[in-house]
């Protein structure tokens, strides 16, 4: 089974969501979207399997998205895409697409949910808190 990860090298949770990913032998694509971009129609297609909305995967902390005036409620979707594109930051990660489906993994551990196969436990996130048991049962 094929898995991509649109990933944030900088950020933890999409470190611990990649970390989860190769522990469960799974060598993905990793796409990293701040130096490739969006397009338009990746984007609908992350955001429709995920069932999000673009205001849903708006990233406002650590993003010029109240700079540039998204967080009012009244900006409408295609302005917040065509934001994305320019400012591929405001997209919230990491994303995950596998045969199981499309999902932004916030906290970490619901990539767990689109997984065929589990690591093996002990597995804990970068803050020390644990994901999954000695005996591979998931911790939330």
């Amino acid at each position: 089974m094929s898995v991509v990860i649109f990933h944030n090298p900088g950020c933890g949770t999409s470190r611990n969501v990649l970390q989860i990913i190769e522990r469960a032998g799974y060598t993905p694509q990793v796409v990293e979207y701040l130096l490739e971009g969006w397009t338009m129609p990746l984007l609908n297609v992350l955001f429709t399997g995920a069932g999000l909305t673009p205001r849903d995967a708006l990233r406002v902390s650590k993003s010029p998205a109240e700079e540039l005036g998204l967080t009012d409620p009244s900006v409408s979707d295609r302005r917040l895409m065509n934001a994305m594109l320019d400012h591929p930051v405001l997209v919230n990660r990491p994303i995950v697409c596998t045969a199981k489906g499309i999902k932004l993994c916030r906290p970490s551990e619901t990539v767990l949910d689109i997984l065929e196969t589990w690591p093996q436990g002990p597995l804990y996130k970068e803050d020390g808190s644990m994901i999954l048991n000695a005996n591979g049962e998931r911790v939330d």
